[in-house]
């Protein structure tokens, strides 16, 4: 479609809307801190080729891509077209940051979910977690799941593989069980208890983290590190999560500990920036 007629699309507006609140959802993620392991605006996290500036600058070069997956999702494209539009978005990412991968998880699970809203706002549906859940399983579950059968090698394969692990291919498949299972419902009920949106961004970070199989932490220090953080965060949490008077403090503590280790649990990471969308689309 040509893009003068793209932009004066029904559905045009809505997929420019879906395309700034993943944005937004990355700032939202970017801006939280405590934030164990992770790069945020106090410090770099376990991460020495990157900073809070690097973030932003591959924000920038994304800023297009959003609106854009959205906009094929309205039109019914076919993953292979949202495949095609998020390897291009990655190598804008990558000139971008000089080479270093900040968001190349973001780039696929919310450019998904962008496409999900695009194609039920197109339709005139109101956006809700059970409904995007559905179209993403509906629309590209299948394609989903050969794509996780057909991936070349790399880090994050070789762990799903070695360990029995669900990685973010099987998870897309599956629905994106635990973003819509934990995470998602950690943020909604911890902003319902009035805990604040620092508080609640933390609560859905430590859900993530005690419920996925986060390959960057395999990656980073194997299996014993993905336990680790696992029984740690669902220890946070069952000692009262972010709502805890002290949270704040524990969180650091744990960041300080993790860095040392140079553990960084950037899958869930990216779930909390989805939550985030969530969060803003749905709400």
């Amino acid at each position: 479609m040509p893009e003068r007629l793209l932009r004066e699309a029904p559905w045009a507006a809505d997929a420019r809307g879906l395309g700034r609140d993943a944005v937004r959802a990355l700032f939202d993620e970017l801006s939280l801190a405590p934030k164990p392991g992770l790069v945020s605006f106090e410090d770099s996290g376990s991460h020495a080729d990157m900073d809070a500036q690097t973030f932003m600058r591959s924000l920038r070069a994304l800023r297009h891509y959003f609106p854009q997956i959205a906009a094929l999702g309205a039109q019914q494209a076919p993953f292979t077209a949202l495949q095609a539009a998020g390897l291009a978005a990655e190598r804008r990412m990558l000139a971008a940051t000089g080479g270093v991968n900040t968001h190349r998880g973001a780039v696929f699970a919310l450019g998904l979910l962008c496409a999900a809203g695009g194609a039920l706002q197109a339709r005139g549906q109101v956006l809700t977690p059970e409904a995007l859940r559905t179209e993403l399983q509906v629309r590209w579950g299948r394609a989903l799941g050969q794509r996780a059968r057909l991936l070349p090698a790399s880090h994050g394969v070789a762990a799903v593989q070695r360990h029995g692990l669900r990685g973010a291919n099987e998870e897309a498949a599956a629905g994106m069980p635990v973003l819509f299972d934990a995470v998602f419902p950690a943020l909604r009920q911890a902003l319902a208890m009035g805990w604040g949106w620092e508080r609640a961004r933390l609560q859905a970070l430590f859900a993530a983290m005690a419920a996925l199989d986060d390959t960057n932490l395999v990656h980073r220090g194997g299996l014993q590190a993905l336990r680790t953080v696992q029984a740690q965060a669902a220890a946070f949490l069952a000692a009262g999560g972010a709502g805890r008077p002290d949270a704040l403090m524990q969180a650091r503590a744990l960041h300080r500990a993790w860095v040392a280790r140079w553990w960084s649990p950037g899958g869930s990471a990216d779930l909390l920036a989805a939550a985030c969308w969530l969060q803003r689309v749905c709400a």
